[in-house]
This record gives structure tokens, C-alpha cells and sequence, in this order.
């Protein structure tokens, strides 16, 4: 049977606390009595509690690690890429309205702005940047609604493979 190294761990350090308190204990007793013993215990009791503190902060370093290992990236690039389809969307939305006079031309040009804003965020991979380039692209020339919603369907799949972990903007800067 192999016995995971967090148990052993864990094992370890309740070995140590035990020890360290009974170590203590006598010690105290053999300098100075009864009242050494108290003081010693007392000492002891300090030493179980930073041996808890260091419990406490390996476990929270070990979780850290675990999470670090399960999560993708750090969420700003998710989030970026999440915001640029959002104004893109918008944009779209204003370009091609379901009314007539559903959006004024000050509107258009508003969500067009922010829409132009958040594509060029730092903190986008390149994938989704070209895929948002070319969507509001064929937004600026808003002739064809089907040309159109297939470069904003294109955006919304590189935005997918940015939140499944596919494309980073790590791994873009080193090629």
C-alpha cells in the first residue's frame, strides 16, 4: 500500500508537535520542578502552535498548487477575450438592428469605439485579436449580415479555445 506524501506529511509534523511539547514538558520538570514543568509546558504549548501556523501554511501552499495545476491561466486573458466578443456583439447588434431606426448613428459610432477599444487590449492572444480585427471589419463595411455573423461566429470559436486553455498569450509571445 502506498500512502499518499501529504499523509505522511501530515504524520510527520504530528510526530513533531507531539515531541516537541514532551520534550518541553520534562525538560521543564528537570531544571526546575514543578514550576519548571508548568514552563515548560508552557513552552511546549508555543511550540505545538507554531508547529499548527506551519501546518496551516503548507496546507495553504499545497491547495495553492493544486488549484494552480486545475485553473488555466490567470482569467485576465479569458475575461479580455470574453469583453472583446461582448462589444463585438454590440457593435453588431447596432450595425445590423432588429428595427429600422433601432440604433442611432451616436450609438453605432459609441459601441463601435469601445468595440475597437477592447481589440486592441494588450492582454489578448493574437488569435483572437486577428479574429476580431477581421470581424469588425466586416462590420465597417456592414454590407453582408451572413458574412458578417460568420467572422463574429469565428471570434466566438477563438474565444473558446481562449477559455479552454488552447491559446495563451504565454505561448503566443514565445513563438
Amino acid at each position: 500500500m502506498r500512502v499518499p506524501p501529504s499523509t505522511r506529511l501530515y504524520a510527520a509534523l504530528a510526530l513533531l508537535i507531539f515531541c516537541a511539547a514532551t520534550a518541553a514538558t520534562y525538560a521543564g520538570f528537570a531544571l526546575g520542578g514543578v514550576w519548571g514543568a508548568g514552563a515548560g509546558a508552557l513552552a511546549g504549548v508555543g511550540v505545538v502552535l507554531l508547529c499548527a501556523r506551519i501546518t496551516i501554511t503548507l496546507c495553504r501552499l499545497q491547495t495553492e498548487e493544486h488549484l494552480q495545476r486545475i485553473v488555466v491561466g490567470d482569467g485576465r486573458t479569458e475575461a479580455v477575450a470574453d469583453a472583446v466578443l461582448r462589444a463585438i456583439n454590440l457593435y453588431e447588434a447596432a450595425v445590423f438592428p432588429l428595427t429600422p431606426a433601432g440604433a442611432s448613428t451616436k450609438e453605432q459610432q459609441a459601441r463601435r469605439t469601445v468595440a475597437y477599444q477592447l481589440a486592441a487590449h494588450d492582454d489578448l492572444p493574437l488569435s483572437v485579436r486577428v479574429t476580431a480585427a477581421e470581424a469588425l471589419e466586416t462590420l465597417d463595411q456592414s454590407q453582408d449580415a451572413t458574412r458578417t455573423r460568420a467572422a463574429v461566429g469565428a471570434l466566438a470559436q477563438a474565444v473558446r479555445a481562449c477559455r479552454a486553455g488552447q491559446v495563451s498569450i504565454r505561448d503566443e509571445q514565445k513563438s
